[in-house]
């Protein structure tokens, strides 16, 4: 596990020590976690300290396949919560429904989604939505190559794309928010589920750009730089207080977990919920992404309790969307 989150990581040893007091490794009940790599810091955390506390009685695995890779196992019910960084699609509705999986919806925190470049980069330190759309766009794919076919006071070099691959809710969200239709964009770009390989990808050529979430920008921001995105009213840099006074246009945006509700019959399941609600407050604001509010964390477990099922949120609507309002809507399945 990277350093760059401080986490408190578990040894081996620790593990197997606490699991000798209440019986063998393999007799511990798993909460099995895939899904986004934006919630990935947030969810890792939780399970860590989770582990932590109930001293090697439950395994907690979490992987990363991707907010688009998480449901297709979630949806043929191989795991117990999806990690994602949008809300449910209509056609991962669709998958659920034919295989019998629940879920239970829980935004847990919000990110600010960041475009990045080289700390070289000396021009292009403000981008308006709109020359993000021209660099992102299908239709700019062999043609848009360049920075200064961007803005002709920028460079004749060469831009180099970074961004997350087509299973990422991050590419879905960022797609939508920018081009207008999720998942509509050029090919001829860096691609990678593992953020990592992206602020590497960046650091390393002065005439890179790239985009994730904000926890992977803040740990690595001695190597890469945030650009100021201008929707209208002049640049913002992502923050916290830009985030919550909705000045981040289009790019802030709630992330969550989703439940399999017959996980939710699990003791281990509804412990691991709990304390990831309790805990969420703080440990989000440990590895660097915006808690939201106390009522929002007790509504996901109100929700948890009943048992209450499906997503309030239309297809397309995780964007600049206000959570307090949203959730006040009937979920549907």
């Amino acid at each position: 596990m990277s350093n760059a989150f401080h986490f408190k990581v578990l040894t081996t040893a620790a593990i197997l020590s606490a699991a000798i007091v209440i019986g063998t490794v393999h007799a511990s009940p798993i909460v099995k976690i895939d899904g986004s790599s934006t919630v990935f810091p947030i969810t890792e955390a939780v399970a860590e300290d989770f582990q932590i506390d109930k001293r090697g009685a439950v395994r907690v695995t979490v992987g990363i396949s991707g907010t688009g890779g998480g449901f297709k196992k979630f949806c043929r019910d191989e795991i117990d919560i999806v990690n994602a960084s949008r809300p449910i699609t209509v056609t991962e509705m669709e998958a659920c429904k034919q295989q019998g999986v629940q879920y239970i919806e829980m935004p847990i925190a919000y990110d600010a989604l960041t475009v990045v470049i080289n700390p070289k980069n000396t021009w292009s330190k403000t981008i308006t939505v709109d020359e993000l759309k021209k660099i992102w766009e299908p239709e700019a794919q062999g043609k848009i190559v360049n920075w200064n076919q961007i803005n002709p006071e920028w460079p004749d070099k060469k831009i180099k794309l970074y961004g997350p691959g087509a299973d990422s809710g991050t590419f879905e969200y960022f797609t939508e928010a920018i081009v207008g239709k999720a998942k509509s964009s050029r090919g001829d770009f860096t691609a990678s589920e593992d953020d990592n390989v992206l602020v590497q990808g960046v650091a390393s050529d002065s005439y890179a750009l790239g985009f994730f979430g904000f926890a992977y920008y803040i740990e690595n921001s001695k190597k890469i730089s945030a650009v100021a995105i201008d929707s209208g009213n002049g640049g913002v840099i992502p923050s916290a207080a830009a985030v919550e006074n909705n000045s981040y246009k289009p790019l802030s945006r709630p992330i969550f977990i989703y439940v399999n509700a017959k996980s939710a019959d699990k003791p281990e399941v509804v412990d691991f919920v709990n304390f990831y609600m309790k805990n969420a407050p703080e440990l989000v604001a440990e590895v660097k992404y915006f808690p939201l509010s106390k009522a929002i964390y007790d509504l996901n477990l109100d929700h948890l309790n009943k048992r209450k099922v499906g997503t309030v949120f239309e297809h397309g609507a995780g964007v600049n969307v206000k959570l307090e309002e949203v959730l006040k809507k009937e979920p549907r399945l």
